[in-house]
């Protein structure tokens, strides 16, 4: 979401490409309400906050929202990562059950019991297959 957001030159493209097959039907995206106010606060600082508070909506309007509640928490506190924040990603989707985590760190997800793959992975398959199931970015 931020590298779409900001336009990160390196990343923006693969980025794009998920939005718009998002946009297209060919996939379906989560996020969680932590991922959308991290992309905001990044955001901000990189384009602006009339910007990042636009592109936050349109998250919220495109993507399933994924909720973080206290068992998440507790679930996301006893996983082996060290990051809490990513473990905390790691709980919401397992609660969502989705079928995939899209990030570029998947080393910072290797604990992950469910999937990971990278934007361009996922865009592999997508090019490669007919409607995929739900991925979180």
């Amino acid at each position: 979401m931020l590298d779409a957001m900001v336009q990160r030159a390196l990343w923006c493209k693969d980025a794009d490409d998920i939005l718009r097959a998002l946009s297209q039907g060919q996939v379906e995206c989560a996020a969680t309400t932590l991922s959308l106010a991290t992309s905001f606060y990044v955001g901000r600082k990189a384009v602006g906050t009339t910007a990042a508070r636009t592109g936050v909506r349109n998250y919220m309007m495109a993507l399933e929202i994924l909720a973080i509640d206290k068992q998440t928490l507790l679930d996301a506190d006893v996983m082996p990562g060290s990051d809490f924040e990513d473990n905390i990603l790691i709980a919401a989707a397992v609660t969502a059950t989705v079928e995939a985590i899209v990030t570029r760190n998947p080393a910072d997800f290797a604990h992950s019991p469910i999937p990971v793959l990278e934007p361009v992975e996922l865009l592999k398959r997508l090019q490669g297959s007919g409607p995929m199931p739900p991925i979180t970015p």
